[in-house]
């Protein structure tokens, strides 16, 4: 049944979450040894065991200490805090940097180097310092940035992205999750490198992944992080636009722009909501015209981000109506027989991909729905 108000939207959310999504997956979601799993099955089981990726440990264990602090009484400390200890004892290397994956059996596996992983962990430790109280995870994120400064800055600005993925081309997406990472490492301990790494990564936004003529931002770059040629170089991801656009909103001063995040969601509404459906689509071109014309279940959740955001600064009607459309988008994909997975891909012709509930997907819902349960 879809929500009609913003204080419906709001109570709709904290009761899937509270009382079925988080039970389920600090159960279910939870494996034999304390780490998280990967999957849950349509039926709200354990999918078959596979390789655990450092990043998704990072997103789940922000999640619960994320639930915890809107007001769940459930164990998320007991499992936020279990999990913090295997991530810290077994997902570092030697020299201080992320390892990248774990067997089923939660033995590292692979030790490539990862700017996306590393974005997480830091993200992680933050919040789990602050939800936690737990001052070594902080600690551990200050090690973890200034090693990441000595060896990944890249002189044309940004990160190098690691073993992984093959550059050129160059992403904005892993420097937009390094900026969200500073962001709450700043938040929980005023240090001033924090600060400064966000308004470096904002810096290179505005002057190198913004595309100025539409506002939107652009997501394949080369060395010297100029757009790839007319194609490539053209895709736009809606969900990131709304993603950074929700990130300029809420940044410190020194790194907020309202007027960045209202080019940025400008154009996503414009060319990356499918009106029919009541969703924002995978990719499109600058021109607007339509790429991938599917739909990821995070795109909802940025949408919904982006939208609270505007909201809480503009407080119309307008921006009402928008966080109840991008709700109600959202809950099109959490609406299951079981209460507490998701869909996670919707085709573009508004038929569903039916698999199991990616844990990877939780971070994005919950850092949704944490934005409107503060609204008022």
């Amino acid at each position: 049944m879809p929500v009609s108000s913003v204080s419906e939207a709001r109570q709709h959310a904290r009761t899937w979450l509270f009382d079925h999504a988080a039970p389920l997956w600090a159960t279910k979601g939870v494996l034999a040894d304390g780490m998280f799993a990967e999957r849950l099955t349509q039926t709200g089981e354990p999918a078959a065991e596979m390789n655990r990726r450092l990043r998704v440990q990072a997103r789940q264990i922000y999640s619960f200490c994320t639930i915890g602090q809107m007001g769940w009484e459930g164990p998320w400390r007991e499992v936020a805090g279990k999990a913090l200890d295997l991530f810290l004892g077994k997902g570092f290397r030697d020299d201080g940097q992320c390892v990248h994956l774990f067997s089923p059996a939660g033995e590292v596996i692979n030790t490539s180097l990862d700017l996306y992983d590393h974005a997480f962990a830091l993200f992680a430790l933050g919040h789990a310092g602050k939800a936690l109280g737990r001052t070594d995870a902080l600690e551990k994120a200050a090690a973890l940035r200034d090693i990441m400064l000595d060896k990944w800055l890249r002189p044309e600005g940004g990160f190098w992205e690691g073993e992984l993925t093959p550059c050129p081309p160059y992403r904005q997406n892993p420097h937009m999750h390094m900026f969200e990472a500073a962001l709450v490492n700043f938040e929980v301990t005023g240090d001033p490198k924090w600060k400064a790494l966000l308004e470096q990564l904002g810096d290179l936004f505005a002057t190198k992944f913004r595309d100025a003529a539409s506002g939107a931002v652009t997501e394949y770059f080369d060395k010297d992080w100029q757009k790839l040629a007319a194609g490539e170089g053209d895709i736009v991801e809606p969900g990131h636009c709304l993603e950074w656009a929700w990130l300029f909103e809420v940044a410190p001063e020194g790194a907020r722009s309202t007027a960045i995040a209202d080019g940025l969601t400008g154009f996503a509404r414009a060319h990356g909501i499918n009106d029919t459906l009541g969703v924002a689509i995978n990719e499109v071109f600058l021109d607007g015209s339509i790429r991938d014309g599917g739909a990821r279940l995070w795109p909802q959740t940025e949408r919904l981000k982006a939208a609270v955001a505007r909201y809480n600064r503009l407080k119309t009607e307008d921006e009402a109506a928008e966080v109840v459309k991008a709700y109600n988008g959202l809950w099109l994909y959490l609406d299951l027989p079981v209460k507490g997975v998701w869909y996670d891909r919707l085709n573009a012709d508004g038929t569903w991909v039916v698999e199991a509930a990616p844990a990877s997907s939780f971070y994005h819902i919950v850092c949704a729905l944490n934005e409107l349960n503060a609204l008022s």
